[in-house]
C-alpha cells in the first residue's frame, strides 16, 4: 500500500514539471518563429540584393561594348534577373558621352515591399533594394 502512495505522489510531480515545461513552451514559441522567420527573410532579401547587383554588373558589363544597345543592355539584365522570379525591378543607365566622360553606369532597382516574403511583419519598410555598377566604355577616352 505504501508504495502505491508514493507512486501517485511521483505520477503527481511529473505531471506538474510536464504542465511547467508546456507553459514554457508556448511562452518561447512565438519567440522562436519570430527569429525563424527573420532568418528567412533576411536570407531572402540578401540573395535578391546579390542578383540586383550582379544583373547591374552584367548590364554593365554589355554597355561598355562599343556595339551595345539598350536592348542588349536589358536583355541581359532580365536575363540574369529571371532566375529569382522576380519582377517589378526597374532599370536605370547613364550613358558615356564622349571623352571627357567615358563611363556607363547602370541600376536595377526594387522596392522592398515588392519582394519581402512577410509582408509589413517586422514593420513597414519604404526604401528600395538597389544594385549598381560603372565601367569604362570601350574605345572612348583611352590613353594613348
Amino acid at each position: 500500500m505504501k508504495r502505491s502512495i508514493m507512486a501517485r505522489r511521483r505520477r503527481r510531480g511529473d505531471s506538474r514539471r510536464l504542465a511547467g515545461a508546456v507553459v514554457e513552451f508556448a511562452v518561447v514559441l512565438p519567440l522562436l518563429i519570430t527569429i525563424l522567420f527573420g532568418i528567412i527573410e533576411y536570407g531572402w532579401v540578401f540573395m535578391i540584393r546579390q542578383t540586383l547587383q550582379h544583373a547591374a554588373r552584367e548590364g554593365c558589363r554589355t554597355a561598355a561594348l562599343q556595339t551595345s544597345t539598350d536592348a542588349q543592355i536589358d536583355q541581359r539584365i532580365n536575363e540574369v534577373m529571371a532566375t529569382t522570379n522576380v519582377t517589378g525591378y526597374t532599370i536605370g543607365k547613364t550613358h558615356a558621352t564622349g571623352p571627357d566622360n567615358p563611363i556607363e553606369s547602370v541600376t536595377v532597382s526594387i522596392p522592398y515591399n515588392a519582394v519581402s516574403l512577410l509582408g509589413g511583419y517586422f514593420g513597414p519598410h519604404d526604401y528600395d533594394l538597389i544594385g549598381s555598377c560603372s565601367m569604362r566604355k570601350e574605345g572612348i577616352g583611352g590613353v594613348n
